[in-house]
């Protein structure tokens, strides 16, 4: 056998044309590199934000991959075709009579020359992709991926790898093939069948179908086989395809050749040999890590949803220590998986609040999650402290007392009298379920979901206030954490007034915005001393608001505490109609009217000012948020007053709402475990960075990114290069490198 062998070999080596074709699969680098150029001159043309949503070039080689294809399948086909074509076949028979011995002998020198020739050819082809990307090839994605990928990049050397392997199982096919047709032309015919026209009438199918159907394409493996996407097979399947396809080709091959004449039945046995071998994998591409659900999905009752929505109920106990006591019905709510690719897992949105719907604010930022749904199910939640559902009061609920800064025990105790009051009137409705309505309970109500969906992990974003179940989720289940994104939250471990220092900074580009800006009502002013001249003034004689009584007056407090969010959340820019709407209603202050607080206040709250506001605080003061005493609270006021100048007192609103709360803290935040958790991302925009830095800094490897300008929640708000970057985490669990930052598009 071993002289065989080498007979082909020489074969192999001696034929002339052989060379000549394998110089010709340069077009399949010339393939790559012209797309790659016609990519880059459309990706110049666009705007920022056209930019981030465009579609990326991946590793380049999808571009040739069919040339590359057709010439390795060819070089495999003309070994043998060639010595039917000349009559020389019958020579080699007599050499070699055993028939499927000839054809064996064949294989080792074609796939040698395959190999080294594919491997090569593959990186020129994502070697010219990349040289005429240039820079560009490193732009961020929305879907997380960048416009090129460079062989750094999770899984690429893999697939570019595998795509060299899959140019070399061509080859053996088409040798397959050409044993089984025996004739150069009619092989020909069979593999353009294959390699050009299945794959467009595989694009011309339902989207259902054709996502099914072209995981199972040849051109589609090297990137499932790598584990970063081309369909929904596992590596390990997409792998035993792609050998399974070079065993089919064989198989007729030799059965052909050995039958002789029976083409018909040697095909017919082939084609069963490719059904039979190719349904072992298709049987063990699963999604990664996902069981059955238990959750009745169905469409959502509240019409108002988006149609993409599918809900369903689940029931979790009141009281987690008494798992088999009183159970409440929680609403889940879901974005299912759009992609063709493989599914990943499923990624919990956590809303924030604390009282708003997970399942109202996915629907409502649907278009967010839209790239990430290639890969996730998007679930959701309408949490046990959602404001609304109907168990205990709403009006009661968004109200509460106002808050004024305690200057003795007496006042402090006064304070906590009337928040009390405040929240038994709202307790009274429902003792037992307003007594569990704390972060941890949050957190193994989502511990509950993530069983009933079948999960053995779940990835999560938790926006604003949503980010504290999730750590605490975390802290809880470390083991079930797959990823985790804290967008935009405060940290209880950081100091109160340190994490109000980016208010002060907002209030400088306040000042300067007004001294640059004829439509500031005070332009030509030191809006500074203006402003610290209003606080002092209103905390000696409260400023009234026109037509209403006497007591409603603002006090400086007030007046800080009212105008903070406009502070923080300009608006649009250039006109940045809150910051015009803030000096209105400070030149207005200074002439003795605080009805411009006022009537801000009143439109997002229907209160006078601001109020403590019952529904977030059955939440917060369970947590711990509150002070631990009088001389606590006096303590944290002083460091306030030394760093804050312009805005100290706001850092301690929050507290003091928890000032005589009735229930006791039944879930104090814990420093998260060092060990067993994945590392975090934090994002955050000038006003909320540095908590969120803080909150993921405890889990080693972590890293945050600032989104250099104004905004809250940035993910949900449509930020697009903050949803780039936590896709691509939440997608290849790659994190950006420290210093990284986003800035708005101009």
């Amino acid at each position: 056998m071993i002289d065989v062998i080498a007979s082909e070999w020489l074969k192999l080596r001696s034929l002339r044309s052989n060379l000549y074709l394998l110089a010709c699969s340069v077009a399949a680098v010339l393939a790559c590199a012209g797309v790659a150029f016609m990519i880059g001159r459309g990706f110049d043309n666009q705007s920022p934000d056209e930019r981030m949503a465009f579609t990326g070039n991946g590793d380049g080689l999808g571009n040739g991959i069919a040339v590359a294809y057709f010439v390795f399948a060819t070089l495999g086909a003309l070994t043998i075709t060639s010595e039917y074509s000349t009559k020389m076949i019958q020579t080699s028979l007599v050499a070699v009579p055993r028939r499927h011995a000839l054809l064996l002998a064949k294989i080792p020198g074609l796939a040698a020359v395959a190999l080294v020739a594919g491997q090569i050819l593959a990186f020129a082809m994502h070697a010219a992709a990349m040289v005429v990307l240039g820079d560009r090839a490193g732009q961020l994605l929305r879907d997380g991926q960048t416009l090129g990928t460079s062989l750094s990049e999770p899984g690429v050397l893999a697939s570019v790898i595998s795509a060299g392997l899959s140019m070399a199982a061509f080859a053996l096919i088409g040798l397959g093939v050409g044993a089984a047709v025996r004739s150069t032309p009619g092989t020909l015919v069979v593999l353009t069948v294959i390699i050009v026209v299945l794959p467009v009438v595989v694009k011309t199918l339902p989207s259902s179908l054709r996502a099914q159907v072209g995981s199972f394409m040849i051109e589609n493996l090297p990137l499932q086989i790598a584990g970063v996407g081309g369909g929904q097979l596992s590596p390990a399947a997409a792998a035993g395809l792609l050998v399974a396809y070079v065993i089919a080709a064989l198989t007729a091959g030799a059965t052909a050749i050995t039958l002789r004449g029976r083409r018909i039945r040697a095909l017919a046995i082939g084609a069963a040999v490719t059904m039979l071998v190719s349904a072992v994998p298709a049987a063990a591409s699963g999604s990664p890590g996902s069981g059955t659900s238990s959750l009745d999905w169905a469409a959502c009752a509240d019409k108002e949803l988006s149609k993409e929505m599918r809900c369903a109920s689940i029931e979790v106990p009141v009281d987690w220590s008494k798992p088999s006591g009183r159970k409440i019905r929680l609403t889940v709510g879901m974005l299912p998986n759009t992609g063709v690719q493989r599914r990943i897992g499923a990624v919990f949105a956590v809303p924030g609040g604390p009282g708003a719907s997970g399942v109202k604010d996915l629907s409502k930022y649907a278009g967010s999650f839209s790239e990430l749904r290639e890969r996730f199910d998007i679930v959701t939640v309408e949490p046990r402290n959602t404001v609304d559902k109907g168990v205990l009061p709403y009006k009661c609920l968004i109200g509460g007392p106002w808050i004024a800064l305690p200057d003795s025990p007496a006042e402090y105790a006064e304070l906590g009298r009337r928040n009390g009051e405040a929240a038994q009137r709202c307790r009274a409705a429902d003792p037992e379920y307003f007594d569990h309505l704390d972060s941890a309970s949050v957190a193994r109500d989502m511990e509950a979901i993530r069983v009933a969906l079948g999960e053995e992990r779940l990835s999560f974003i938790g926006s604003s206030y949503g980010g504290i179940p999730s750590v605490t989720y975390a802290r809880l289940f470390p083991a079930r954490v797959r990823a985790l994104v804290i967008d935009g939250t405060m940290s209880p471990t950081m100091d109160d007034a340190e994490s109000r220092l980016t208010s002060e900074k907002s209030f400088e580009r306040f000042a300067a915005w007004c001294a640059a800006t004829t439509a500031c009502a005070l332009h030509g002013q030191d809006v500074g001393e203006v402003w610290r001249a209003l606080i002092k003034r209103a905390d000696r004689s409260p400023i009234p608001i026109r037509g209403e009584p006497s007591q409603v007056a603002y006090s400086g407090f007030d007046i800080k505490e009212a105008a903070a969010p406009s502070v923080i959340s300009p608006g649009q820019k250039p006109d940045y109609p809150r910051w015009t709407q803030l000096a209105e209603a400070i030149k207005r202050a200074v002439i003795g009217d605080a009805s411009g607080f006022a009537d801000y206040v009143r439109q997002g709250t229907y209160s006078l000012k601001v109020p403590s506001v019952v529904g977030m605080n059955m939440t917060h003061c369970p947590d711990g948020m509150g002070y631990n005493s009088y001389a606590d609270y006096r303590e944290k006021r002083r460091k306030g007053e030394r760093l804050l100048p312009n805005f100290s007192g706001i850092e301690l609103w929050h507290r003091l709402g928890c000032a005589g709360w009735p229930t006791p803290v039944t879930d104090p935040f814990e420093p998260l475990p060092t060990k067993g958790l994945p590392p975090f991302l934090g994002v955050g925009s000038w006003t909320d960075f540095d908590p969120s830095a803080d909150l993921v800094r405890g889990v080693p490897g972590s890293a945050a990114i600032q989104y250099q300008a104004y905004g809250h929640a940035l993910y949900n708000s449509g930020v697009s290069c903050i949803i780039g970057h936590v896709n691509r985490y939440l997608t290849s669990l790659r994190l950006p490198p420290p210093g990284t930052v986003c800035r708005p598009a101009e």
